[in-house]
């Protein structure tokens, strides 16, 4: 996988690149044989999701530079609005 935020960006322009956005909650479950995260920023009332293979240092408080895209999710009929996230760093 690419790490370069820019190179993401030209090959897919429906993705988002935000720096130094802060973490107020980062909640971690375990999905199968992936560990789900699940991370909110200071202004934004949209979660980010991303999966990894394991646990992650808990980035509640961090600063993180983020590329995403939006995605719709469906739970119990409604419909929600969550950022899928494909790069995550620490800022």
């Amino acid at each position: 996988m690419q790490s370069d935020p820019k190179k993401l960006i030209e090959k897919n322009q429906s993705l988002t690149h935000s720096e130094l956005m802060k973490v107020t909650s980062h909640v971690q479950r375990e999905q199968g044989e992936w560990v789900l995260h699940t991370v909110m920023v200071e202004g934004c009332d949209v979660p980010f999701k991303f999966k990894r293979q394991g646990n992650y240092q808990n980035l509640k408080g961090a600063r993180v530079n983020m590329t995403y895209y939006p995605e719709q999710e469906t739970v119990g009929g409604i419909t929600f609005e969550v950022m899928k996230v494909v790069r995550i760093k620490k800022g």
